[in-house]
Protein backbone atom coordinates (compact mmCIF):
# COMPACT_ATOMS: atom_id res chain seq x y z
CA UNK A 1 0.00 0.00 0.00
CA UNK A 2 1.42 3.13 -1.03
CA UNK A 3 1.43 5.99 1.30
CA UNK A 4 0.30 9.87 -0.14
CA UNK A 5 0.67 12.64 2.54
CA UNK A 6 -1.65 12.69 5.19
CA UNK A 7 -3.84 15.44 6.61
CA UNK A 8 -4.47 13.72 9.90
CA UNK A 9 -3.54 14.67 13.18
CA UNK A 10 -1.04 12.35 15.20
CA UNK A 11 -3.39 10.64 16.88
CA UNK A 12 -5.95 8.75 14.19
CA UNK A 13 -6.75 5.76 14.32
CA UNK A 14 -5.55 2.52 11.41
CA UNK A 15 -8.87 2.73 10.36
CA UNK A 16 -9.37 6.58 9.60
CA UNK A 17 -5.75 6.51 7.73
CA UNK A 18 -7.10 3.92 5.84
CA UNK A 19 -9.78 5.28 5.05
CA UNK A 20 -7.85 8.75 4.19
CA UNK A 21 -5.86 6.29 1.67
CA UNK A 22 -8.60 4.49 -0.16
CA UNK A 23 -10.22 8.38 -0.64
CA UNK A 24 -6.77 9.71 -2.37
CA UNK A 25 -6.52 7.00 -4.57
CA UNK A 26 -10.40 7.22 -5.29
CA UNK A 27 -9.61 10.83 -6.44
CA UNK A 28 -7.19 9.42 -9.26
CA UNK A 29 -9.70 7.39 -11.16
CA UNK A 30 -10.97 9.18 -13.97
CA UNK A 31 -14.70 9.91 -14.98
CA UNK A 32 -15.62 11.15 -18.39
CA UNK A 33 -18.17 13.93 -16.95
CA UNK A 34 -18.19 15.39 -20.71
CA UNK A 35 -19.38 12.16 -22.52
CA UNK A 36 -21.85 11.07 -19.21
CA UNK A 37 -23.51 14.69 -19.14
CA UNK A 38 -24.02 14.37 -23.42
CA UNK A 39 -27.14 12.80 -24.48
CA UNK A 40 -25.44 11.58 -27.72
CA UNK A 41 -22.98 10.19 -25.93
CA UNK A 42 -24.29 8.86 -22.97
CA UNK A 43 -24.54 4.97 -22.61
CA UNK A 44 -27.99 3.83 -23.17
CA UNK A 45 -28.40 2.23 -19.52
CA UNK A 46 -27.35 5.21 -17.51
CA UNK A 47 -29.62 7.80 -19.49
CA UNK A 48 -32.53 7.59 -16.85
CA UNK A 49 -30.10 8.72 -14.21
CA UNK A 50 -29.07 11.78 -16.89
CA UNK A 51 -33.33 12.36 -16.97
CA UNK A 52 -33.46 12.52 -13.67
CA UNK A 53 -30.83 14.89 -13.02
CA UNK A 54 -31.98 17.14 -16.12
CA UNK A 55 -35.26 16.81 -13.60
CA UNK A 56 -37.42 14.98 -16.61
CA UNK A 57 -41.03 14.84 -15.17
CA UNK A 58 -42.11 11.65 -17.23
CA UNK A 59 -40.06 8.76 -18.46
CA UNK A 60 -40.93 5.37 -19.66
CA UNK A 61 -38.29 2.37 -20.35
CA UNK A 62 -40.77 0.87 -23.36
CA UNK A 63 -39.60 4.93 -25.67
CA UNK A 64 -37.33 4.50 -28.50
CA UNK A 65 -33.57 5.13 -27.25
CA UNK A 66 -34.08 8.12 -30.13
CA UNK A 67 -37.02 9.66 -27.91
CA UNK A 68 -35.06 9.14 -25.12
CA UNK A 69 -31.82 11.13 -25.91
CA UNK A 70 -34.18 14.16 -27.74
CA UNK A 71 -36.40 14.37 -24.32
CA UNK A 72 -32.92 14.51 -22.21
CA UNK A 73 -31.48 16.94 -25.16
CA UNK A 74 -34.36 19.27 -24.53
CA UNK A 75 -35.32 19.30 -20.87
CA UNK A 76 -33.39 22.44 -20.10
CA UNK A 77 -35.40 24.43 -22.76
CA UNK A 78 -38.63 22.48 -21.80
CA UNK A 79 -38.29 23.73 -18.07
CA UNK A 80 -36.79 27.30 -18.97
CA UNK A 81 -39.91 28.10 -20.39
CA UNK A 82 -42.62 25.92 -18.98
CA UNK A 83 -46.19 27.17 -18.83
CA UNK A 84 -45.94 29.30 -22.70
CA UNK A 85 -47.12 27.75 -26.27
CA UNK A 86 -43.76 27.40 -26.78
CA UNK A 87 -42.37 25.09 -23.86
CA UNK A 88 -45.58 22.84 -25.34
CA UNK A 89 -44.64 22.82 -29.17
CA UNK A 90 -40.85 21.87 -27.58
CA UNK A 91 -42.58 18.51 -25.57
CA UNK A 92 -43.98 17.58 -28.29
CA UNK A 93 -41.55 17.79 -30.95
CA UNK A 94 -39.03 16.28 -28.19
CA UNK A 95 -41.59 13.11 -28.75
CA UNK A 96 -40.93 12.96 -32.39
CA UNK A 97 -44.02 14.63 -33.27
CA UNK A 98 -45.58 17.88 -34.17
CA UNK A 99 -48.73 20.21 -33.11
CA UNK A 100 -51.28 22.41 -34.42
CA UNK A 101 -52.04 25.22 -31.79
CA UNK A 102 -55.03 27.43 -31.76
CA UNK A 103 -55.83 29.55 -28.75
CA UNK A 104 -59.04 30.68 -27.66
CA UNK A 105 -58.80 34.27 -29.36
CA UNK A 106 -57.29 32.01 -32.78
CA UNK A 107 -61.14 29.89 -32.87
CA UNK A 108 -63.86 30.96 -34.89
CA UNK A 109 -66.21 31.55 -33.13
CA UNK A 110 -63.76 32.76 -29.95
CA UNK A 111 -63.25 29.94 -27.33
CA UNK A 112 -63.76 30.47 -23.83
CA UNK A 113 -60.55 32.78 -22.31
CA UNK A 114 -57.57 30.68 -21.40
CA UNK A 115 -58.43 27.40 -23.31
CA UNK A 116 -56.57 26.21 -26.40
CA UNK A 117 -57.27 23.35 -28.81
CA UNK A 118 -54.59 20.92 -30.00
CA UNK A 119 -54.10 18.83 -33.21
CA UNK A 120 -51.36 16.17 -32.51
CA UNK A 121 -49.73 14.55 -35.03
CA UNK A 122 -47.12 11.37 -34.30
CA UNK A 123 -44.17 11.17 -36.11
CA UNK A 124 -42.99 8.82 -38.18
CA UNK A 125 -40.73 5.86 -35.84
CA UNK A 126 -42.76 6.60 -32.79
CA UNK A 127 -45.13 3.82 -31.30
CA UNK A 128 -48.56 4.84 -32.13
CA UNK A 129 -49.90 2.79 -28.86
CA UNK A 130 -52.32 4.21 -26.02
CA UNK A 131 -50.25 4.18 -24.14
CA UNK A 132 -47.41 6.45 -26.04
CA UNK A 133 -50.16 8.72 -26.66
CA UNK A 134 -50.93 8.83 -22.81
CA UNK A 135 -47.07 9.86 -22.19
CA UNK A 136 -47.47 12.56 -24.29
CA UNK A 137 -50.67 14.21 -23.52
CA UNK A 138 -49.55 13.60 -19.56
CA UNK A 139 -46.53 16.10 -20.65
CA UNK A 140 -48.47 18.79 -22.43
CA UNK A 141 -50.27 18.59 -19.10
CA UNK A 142 -47.55 19.52 -17.01
CA UNK A 143 -45.93 21.99 -19.36
CA UNK A 144 -49.40 23.90 -20.16
CA UNK A 145 -49.94 27.30 -18.42
CA UNK A 146 -52.05 26.08 -15.11
CA UNK A 147 -55.05 28.33 -15.94
CA UNK A 148 -55.47 26.67 -19.04
CA UNK A 149 -57.44 24.25 -20.29
CA UNK A 150 -57.36 22.43 -23.70
CA UNK A 151 -59.02 19.93 -25.69
CA UNK A 152 -56.98 17.51 -28.37
CA UNK A 153 -57.34 16.06 -31.77
CA UNK A 154 -55.39 13.28 -32.69
CA UNK A 155 -53.53 13.06 -36.73
CA UNK A 156 -51.93 10.83 -38.39
CA UNK A 157 -48.59 11.57 -40.07
CA UNK A 158 -48.22 9.65 -43.79
CA UNK A 159 -45.60 10.04 -46.42
CA UNK A 160 -45.94 8.46 -49.63
CA UNK A 161 -44.81 9.23 -53.07
CA UNK A 162 -45.68 8.45 -56.93
CA UNK A 163 -43.27 5.53 -58.31
CA UNK A 164 -42.91 4.69 -62.16
CA UNK A 165 -45.25 2.16 -61.46
CA UNK A 166 -48.05 4.67 -60.75
CA UNK A 167 -46.32 6.92 -63.98
CA UNK A 168 -47.05 3.74 -66.31
CA UNK A 169 -50.21 2.77 -65.30
CA UNK A 170 -52.25 4.94 -67.82
CA UNK A 171 -50.05 5.02 -70.72
CA UNK A 172 -50.49 0.93 -70.48
CA UNK A 173 -54.29 1.45 -69.53
CA UNK A 174 -54.30 3.77 -73.38
CA UNK A 175 -52.54 1.25 -74.81
CA UNK A 176 -54.86 -1.45 -73.69
CA UNK A 177 -57.77 0.77 -74.71
CA UNK A 178 -56.39 1.68 -78.33
CA UNK A 179 -55.69 -2.65 -79.13
CA UNK A 180 -59.01 -3.52 -78.41
CA UNK A 181 -61.66 -4.91 -81.26
CA UNK A 182 -65.02 -4.16 -81.90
Amino acid sequence: MNSLPSLLPPNATALERAVEQLQARSATVTVPLRKLWNPDTCPAPLLPWLAWTLSLDGWQPYWPESIKRERIRMAVEIQRRKGTAKSVRDVVRSFGSSLAIREWWQMEPKGGPHTFALTLTLGAGVPNTIEYQQDVVAEIERTKPVRSHFTLNLGLSATGGLGLGGAARPIIYRRIQCTEAP
